[in-house]
């Protein structure tokens, strides 16, 4: 059976950074969860960080940048966490790894999952064109990513490959 990783808050794990518990009601991912297919990974807890915490955005650049040493990962307060970033990532590149997992289900806008979009490290509630960091590695890894609003198209590739 094929797995996909997923992010932990899209499952209804409780690591978003402001703490909120949202449910998994979409009747697709509940499916598969049910099947034993999803493997969640929060990179922000794995890479050390805690729930709740600040909020956080790439000042700039995006995900690739992060990771080339060309951007960094702020907190609104300002402090470089950058390096949590990047531990989470490589934690959910080997989740993949362990699971032979090619396709990534990653939360839209977060600094870490952001498949499409991305805050512009400014906090003021403005989206860019951009990508997450570990988006960033998982793809460079060559694993399909997709955000929450994709499913449609992960069950099409599900289905071509079974």
């Amino acid at each position: 059976m094929k797995k996909i990783l997923i992010s932990g808050c899209l499952a209804g794990d409780i690591v978003r950074y402001d703490g909120k518990h949202v449910p998994l009601t979409d009747k697709l991912l509940s499916k598969w969860n049910r099947k034993g297919m999803l493997e969640t990974a929060c990179p922000e807890v794995s890479g050390g960080l805690e729930t709740p915490r600040l909020p956080a955005q790439i000042l700039g650049g995006n995900g690739l940048d992060v990771l080339e040493g060309r951007a960094k990962v702020i907190d609104i307060k300002g402090c470089d966490v950058t390096l949590p970033f990047i531990k989470g990532a490589e934690y959910a590149l080997s989740k993949v790894k362990k699971y032979n997992i090619e396709m990534a289900i990653l939360k839209e806008k977060s600094p870490s999952c952001g498949v499409h979009h991305i805050y512009n490290g400014h906090f003021d509630s403005t989206l860019i064109p951009g990508f997450g960091v570990t988006t960033a590695l998982l793809t460079k890894s060559g694993i399909r990513v997709f955000s929450e609003n994709e499913l449609d198209q992960v069950r099409a590739l599900l289905y071509l490959t079974d």
